[in-house]
């Protein structure tokens, strides 16, 4: 797949912002992009809050599950976002680490969400606006 840029999206659940974050590339990006999100302590289901909040913009995320952050996962990503949770990723050279400052949206309700998952809508089209031009070669 290194014919296309490669995102991880990690917070320590990957229960809400990650999943939020993974679902917007996905549906902004299509397969121009690969996409992944982990979390170092994934919880057992996404937040509810988070599948309404998605679902209101027509994005269903109600099938995901958490999935354990790997060593891999991160090698085989070009870009590793954290989501300002305090998580870390390991380390490779060559990797670009950002962390996106967002609030957490556990244990709210989806009025709460909203103005979450649209901060990571804004984030994630200036994702999508910088990969494409650090790639050129990228078809938009």
């Amino acid at each position: 797949m290194a014919d296309k840029p490669s995102v991880l999206f990690v917070c320590v659940h990957n229960a809400g912002r990650s999943q939020m974050a993974a679902a917007w590339l996905t549906y902004l990006a299509g397969d121009r992009v690969e996409v992944r999100s982990a979390g170092s302590s994934p919880g057992d289901q996404v937040n509810p809050a988070a599948v309404e909040a998605m679902a209101e913009v027509g994005i269903d995320i109600s099938q995901e599950s958490p999935k354990l952050l790997t060593v891999d996962a991160v090698r085989e990503s070009d870009v590793c976002i954290t989501m300002g949770c305090g998580d870390t990723c390991p380390v490779f050279p060559g990797k670009r680490y950002l962390d996106w400052k967002l609030d957490d949206p556990a244990g709210q309700g989806v009025e709460a969400v909203r103005p979450i998952r649209d901060e990571i809508k804004v984030l994630v089209e200036g994702l999508i606006t910088e990969i494409a031009t650090a790639r050129p070669d990228a078809t938009a």
